[in-house]
C-alpha cells in the first residue's frame, strides 16, 4: 500500500506550529509496511484543499491527513474529504452525546458550533477520541482510503495506535510487530557501529536505530503469518543485541528512564534526597512523575547559590573557595549533606556550567558534574555537555537518573 499524508493548518504554514505528526506517522506507517512517498501541508482553505487531496488520492491508495477537525468555519478537512468521495454528512447522535457529556465533565455546557463535529458520512468508519472533541473518520471509495485525523499531538497519536494501527494492520494477510529498546550512556553513531553487521544484514525483523535527547532508541520490526512468530523473531535479534550493548540498556517500548529508575527505588525500598544547582530542579520533577514515589523521595533542594550549598547542605567554604561550585569535591558534599540532612539512603547532586555565560578555559559551558551518595558509598561523574543551556540541564538530568540507575541495579 502506499499512502501520503496532509497536515492542514495555516498555522502549520505560518510556522506557529512544529509539524511533528509527520514524522511520527511516516515511522509508524513503515513499521506497517505502507510506503510514503508524499507529505505535504495546507492551509485552511477549501479549494487547495480539494486540489491537494485529489493529487494525492490519484497517486496514492491511502492520504491520512491531521488537523482541521474542530469545531469553527475554518475546520474544514472532513467536510472537504467527504466531498471529495461525493458523500453527505449527518448527525451521529451518539457522537453528540459523548461530545456534550466530555464538556459536562468539565463542568461546561458545548456551543451550539460544537455540533459540527458529530457530524460524518453514513458510510465512514468513525474513531474514538478519547482525548478530545473530535473523532476520526475513515472515508473509503473505490478502493481508496482517506483517514481523518485530529492535529493535536495528544490526540492524534492515542487515536492512531489505538484504532488506525489495527485497521490497516487487517488489511494485509501479515502481521507486524515491532519493539523499541532504549539506551542512555552511549551515543547513536557509537550503538550503530557497535550493530553494523547486524543493521547491513538486516532483513525480517528490521533494525532502525533513532537518536533522541540524551538517549537512543532501536526499533525492531518483524513481520509474520501470527504475532507468536513475529515476537519470536524479535526475542532472537533482541538477545544479540544486548549481549553486545545491554549495559546501555534500561527500558522498552513507552518506558520512560525517570519510571525506571523511580521503580527501582520503590522495588528496593531505598529513600532519596536531590541537590540540584545547574539542573534546577529538573531530577527532582522526573522523578516525582512516578506514582508511588512518596514513599521513597523525601526532599528535592534547589542550591543555587554558595550561600545555599553551604547552609542547606553543609558543603565547606574551603571547599568552594579552592575548587569551586563547579566541581568534584563540590558534587560529593552536596550529595553526601543532603542525604545526611534529610537522613536518606541516598543522596543525588548535580552542579555545572548550563551557559550561555559563566564559561572559563578550565570550567567551560556544558561541563557538569554529578554526586552520588548511596549507603555510605560516594561516586561522581564528569561530563562535558554541548549545546544549549536548555540542552545542557536536559542532558544533566538524563545522565543523574543513568547514574543512579547503575548503581541500583548493581
Amino acid at each position: 500500500m502506499k499512502a501520503e499524508i496532509i497536515t492542514v493548518g495555516t498555522e502549520i504554514l505560518l510556522g506557529d506550529i512544529v509539524n511533528t505528526n509527520s514524522q511520527f506517522l511516516s515511522r509508524e506507517l513503515a513499521t506497517l509496511g505502507v510506503e510514503v512517498y508524499h507529505q505535504e501541508t495546507v492551509g485552511d482553505n477549501e479549494n487547495r484543499l480539494i486540489e491537494v487531496l485529489e493529487d494525492s488520492l490519484k497517486r496514492c491508495d491511502i492520504v491520512i491527513t491531521t488537523g482541521g477537525l474542530g469545531p469553527t468555519n475554518d475546520d474544514i478537512t472532513k467536510e472537504v474529504a467527504a466531498k471529495c468521495f461525493d458523500q453527505e454528512l449527518v448527525l451521529y447522535s451518539d457522537i453528540w452525546e459523548d461530545i456534550k457529556s466530555y464538556f459536562s465533565k468539565l463542568g461546561k455546557e458545548p456551543t451550539e458550533n460544537n455540533k459540527k463535529q458529530a457530524y460524518f458520512p453514513k458510510e465512514c468508519v468513525i474513531l474514538e477520541n478519547k482525548n478530545g472533541t473530535a473523532p476520526g473518520a475513515i472515508l473509503k471509495k473505490d478502493n481508496k482510503m482517506i483517514i481523518l485525523l485530529p492535529g493535536p499531538p495528544k490526540e492524534m497519536i492515542p487515536m492512531f495506535n489505538n484504532e488506525v494501527k489495527r485497521y490497516l494492520n487487517d488489511l494485509t494477510d501479515y502481521t507486524l510487530v515491532s519493539k523499541t529498546l532504549r539506551f542512555i550512556g552511549i551515543g547513536e553513531s557509537e550503538l550503530e557501529s557497535k550493530l553494523i553487521d547486524l543493521i547491513n544484514k538486516q532483513s525480517n525483523p528490521t533494525i532502525a536505530p533513532y537518536a533522541k535527547e540524551g538517549e537512543v532508541t532501536i526499533r525492531i520490526t518483524a513481520k509474520a503469518n501470527d504475532e507468536k512468530i513475529a515476537n519470536d523473531l524479535i526475542i532472537n535479534t533482541e538477545e544479540l543485541i544486548n549481549k553486545r550493548v545491554g549495559m546501555y540498556l534500561y527500558g522498552y517500548d513507552d518506558t520512560t528512564l525517570q519510571e525506571t529508575v523511580a521503580k527501582l527505588l520503590v522495588e528496593k525500598n531505598m529513600t532519596i534526597a536531590v541537590s540540584e544547582s545547574c539542573t534546577g530542579g529538573m531530577v527532582s520533577s522526573m522523578l516525582i512523575d512516578y506514582p508511588g514515589i512518596s514513599k521513597c523521595f523525601i526532599e528535592g533542594c534547589v542550591t543555587y547559590s554558595n550561600e545555599a550549598k553551604m547552609s542547606r547542605l553543609g558543603v565547606k567554604k574551603e571547599t568552594l573557595d579552592k575548587y569551586g561550585p563547579v566541581s568534584e569535591e563540590t558534587a560529593i558534599e552536596m550529595a553526601v549533606g543532603v542525604a545526611k540532612n534529610l537522613n536518606t539512603n541516598i543522596g543525588l547532586s548535580t552542579t555545572g556550567v548550563a551557559g550561555p555565560g559563566g564559561g572559563t578555559d578550565e570550567k567551560p559551558v556544558g561541563l557538569v558534574y554529578v554526586g552520588l551518595y548511596i549507603n555510605g558509598k560516594t561516586k561522581v561523574n564528569k561530563y562535558n555537555f554541548t549545546g544549549n543551556r536548555e540542552n545542557v540541564r536536559n542532558k544533566a538530568t538524563k545522565e543523574a537518573l543513568n547514574l543512579l540507575r547503575l548503581e541500583l541495579i548493581q
